[in-house]
């Protein structure tokens, strides 16, 4: 390692360097913490021409994988060569002792199922249940102390250069018009492909279901999309007969077994609410016992209070209720909107009325809050928008051979902003465009495209690019073939 100065400052920095996040005092003060395993084996600060497992395989660390962000294993998608072994994708657990293993779950869920690596600092008590282990202490590439202070300002989520894609560099050569107008064409796959999905699902079940289900899908975001979209196939046995949003509601959080059994016993708001809930449920229940999905299927780990499938659902029954989200959508499709209005004047369409219950609590469970929230923000109407809305429309128009409403509805889809960023995105925009990626991102068609090309080629290649087409796509598209 290059030498650091003999200052005042440098030599403080080294005294107090215990004191910095990647170092955890209880249990172990002289050694490091989980997150600077973590640092040391993403920047690979090893010599990696000598690492063994504890049973004394040889490791070839083809690449170490990606850090989750969302749960389970530390690192996705590794690709490692183990002793005389073909080369294996799969997850690494970074655990300072190999008894976290068992301590910490890990061989009771089944995410971490594909961990072919637990990375230790520890000399490790093996097991015929744990994975292969490999201690760092023994391979580290300088002493730890010098490890902890060039590592320590490094965020975990910022790719290091020598890990983005073999697509990076010809993409960084393309001029920004290139660029986007690439990211433009692989945007209108994905939005062909969406509209061929709610096309193929309208010529089985109809127009306004297919809407629905596509609504409810997006509902779900990321973790809870089938649940919802079961609920949504369901809508011809649960909706009829519901007086109102409220009967609604008490459906829809019975029959997917979101209903607590009991009472807060210390939010009187929560517990009324509960109460008229169960009073509507007991009447129904046993009319919609062959609906009911068991509690198992939900996920919530890493779930936003605001993205809880209670709260999905509340906001589901006023559509419902309603009876004029339909209507609404057409009008709102041939109206003459400026860009900057097409958000606004959407949201005002799905955020449904004020809620007496959940403009002030985010879940059942919640305390009440101080000022009231929308059942919908704006990053979730871009969702529904790009995802579900706007396809559906277009391919209806497309069907309906109104080529003008065609081209309104696909000018919408290419002006309208950015959705939120999300842990995809944020690495796609790493390993294929490098750190000041988002800059690209202007529109919610640039985000679309890049996903499009994950899907594409990222997703059916491994972490080190085996046989990836992409960057020979790109340097075609550079040289105008």
């Amino acid at each position: 390692m290059f030498p650091i100065a003999d200052t005042f400052y440098a030599r403080r920095r080294v005294a107090f360097a215990r004191a910095t996040a990647l170092f955890e005092r209880a249990g172990q003060p002289d050694g490091p913490s989980e997150r600077a395993l973590q640092s040391i084996w993403q920047h690979q600060r090893l010599r990696r021409d000598e690492l063994k497992t504890a049973e004394g395989q040889s490791v070839r660390v083809l690449h170490p994988g990606f850090i989750s962000v969302e749960g389970g294993p530390d690192f996705r998608g590794a690709v490692l060569q183990l002793g005389g072994e073909p080369p294996r994708t799969g997850d690494v657990e970074i655990d300072l002792r190999t008894s976290g293993w068992h301590a910490h779950g890990h061989d009771r869920n089944p995410a971490f199922k594909n961990v072919i690596l637990q990375v230790l600092w520890d000399e490790p008590t093996r097991t015929t249940t744990t994975p292969p282990g490999l201690v760092l202490k023994d391979y580290l590439d300088a002493p730890l102390d010098e490890l902890t202070l060039s590592l320590e300002n490094l965020s975990l989520r910022t790719l290091p250069e020598e890990l983005r894609g073999h697509c990076c560099a010809p993409l960084r050569a393309l001029p920004e018009e290139k660029l986007l107008a690439l990211l433009q064409d692989a945007a209108r796959v994905r939005w062909q492909s969406k509209s061929a999905q709610l096309l193929a699902r309208a010529r089985q079940a109809g127009w306004e279901q297919a809407l629905w289900e596509g609504m409810f899908r997006a509902l779900g975001y990321k973790h809870n999309v089938w649940p919802l979209q079961n609920l949504a196939e369901l809508r011809s046995r649960w909706q009829p007969g519901a007086a109102n949003g409220f009967a609604l509601q008490a459906r829809l959080l019975g029959i997917s077994a979101l209903l607590p059994d009991e009472l807060t016993r210390r939010q009187k708001s929560t517990d009324n609410y509960l109460r008229t809930v169960w009073d509507q449920w007991w009447r129904d229940r046993d009319t919609f016992a062959d609906c009911q999905l068991p509690r198992s299927v939900w996920k919530f780990h890493g779930l936003r209070p605001a993205n809880h499938p209670e709260r999905r659902l509340a906001l589901a029954a006023h559509w419902l209720a309603g009876g004029h989200l339909l209507a609404q959508l057409e009008q709102w499709c041939v109206a003459d909107l400026p860009d900057d209005k097409l958000v606004p004047s959407l949201r005002k369409i799905l955020v449904g009325p004020p809620d007496d219950f959940w403009s002030y609590h985010w879940t059942l469970r919640s305390p009440k809050l101080k000022t009231p929230q929308p059942l919908l923000g704006e990053a979730r109407v871009t969702d529904l928008a790009v995802n579900v809305i706007l396809p559906w429309l277009w391919v209806r128009a497309v069907e309906g051979k109104n080529a003008v409403l065609r081209d309104r509805l696909e000018r919408r889809y290419f002006a309208w902003p950015p959705a939120e960023d999300n842990a995809v995105l944020k690495l796609a925009r790493q390993r294929l465009l490098g750190v000041g990626g988002n800059q690209f991102m202007r529109n919610a068609f640039a985000q679309q495209g890049l996903l499009q090309i994950v899907r594409d080629f990222c997703g059916n290649s491994d972490a080190i690019c085996t046989a990836c087409r992409f960057p020979e796509l790109v340097r075609e598209w550079g040289a105008g073939k």
